[in-house]
């Protein structure tokens, strides 16, 4: 999976190719509207005051595709609070060079005129350095994931072989002790589920929240992503896991075709791994999309979901 999507030049990621919108294989909500980024604007302001309103209030965004985000929480942070974009520090992760150049096109208008904008690489930050916001959209969801099933009650990893120039999987023995920590952590005996129960792990998105909070001396992590709580993932009822793949729009489960033309994604586990308690970072709690758009009140209509944008 890792390969598939981030091998250099070939890896979906990686490729000069349109990925999202309507000539690509999905849309995220920055295509849709320019709302979703603006109720993360005033999410993004009431950061600032909690923290004090600090010079430099620093925004990391990881993983910012288009930069359609970026262009939307500029603009409405410009608009409605001076005093926060004049403060504001926006940091881009980004893997892919193809985006960065968009990126650094959409955002031209506001770099032109002085505002603090920069791309980095998480090794490039130094340690308890950032006041302000981690922030990522849809992202974790496209970490390379391991997957188990369970083979004579036993908890098994499956890899992947070439044979004849064809993909095809192979059971074997688990490929990291921590495979086996991570569910003791959970509380899941996944050994105890039925014969052919397979499933995902997603240690990257461990090392990746490690990486943030170690990173963070003070402020917010804020990951908005598909997925369930622990309870609800590891369910022996969802036997079949959450692997799933897009291309050309078209949502199918086959990881072995389109290799580094389509997209492929688990859902994320958004219990206590991925809330922080295995990096003692607090925890603030996870909200549903409608909640965080009920509770953030803009006192204007939702744009229609088959609006276009005009800056795409």
């Amino acid at each position: 999976m890792d390969l598939a999507l981030y091998c250099p030049q070939l890896g979906y990621y990686t490729r000069q190719r349109e990925k999202i919108g309507a000539k690509g294989d999905f849309f995220t909500s920055s295509h849709l509207s320019f709302d979703f980024g603006e109720l993360l604007a005033e999410q993004l302001i009431d950061m600032w005051q909690v923290l004090g309103q600090p010079n430099p209030f620093t925004v990391v965004e990881m993983g910012a595709g288009q930069g359609l985000l970026a262009v939307d929480i500029l603009r409405y942070l410009e608009r409605r609070d001076l005093d926060c974009f004049s403060a504001l520090s926006y940091l881009i992760l980004e893997k892919s060079a193809a985006h960065v150049i968009e990126q650094r096109q959409r955002l031209g208008r506001w770099i032109e005129k002085g505002a603090r904008i920069d791309w980095t690489t998480i090794e490039n930050i130094p340690e308890a350095s950032i006041v302000g916001c981690f922030f990522s959209n849809e992202l974790v969801d496209a970490f390379p994931v391991h997957l188990v099933t369970v083979q004579d009650h036993q908890l098994k990893e499956i890899y992947v072989e070439l044979i004849d120039n064809r993909f095809s999987e192979a059971i074997a023995e688990l490929s990291s002790e921590r495979i086996t920590k991570y569910f003791d952590f959970m509380g899941v005996d996944v050994s105890r589920y039925a014969e052919g129960y397979r499933t995902e792990v997603n240690l990257a998105a461990l090392d990746w929240m490690d990486a943030i909070a170690k990173r963070l001396k003070s402020g917010f992590i804020l990951t908005i992503d598909y997925g369930y709580s622990a309870t609800r993932y590891y369910n022996p009822m969802r036997s079949g896991g959450t692997l799933q793949c897009y291309y050309q729009h078209s949502h199918h489960n086959d990881p072995y075709i389109y290799v580094g033309e389509q997209d492929i994604t688990a859902h994320v586990n958004h219990g206590a791994a991925i809330t922080g308690r295995i990096v003692r970072i607090a925890d603030c709690g996870i909200n549903s999309a409608r909640f965080i758009f009920n509770g953030v009140r803009l006192g204007r209509s939702i744009i229609a979901i088959d609006s276009h944008r005009t800056d795409q």
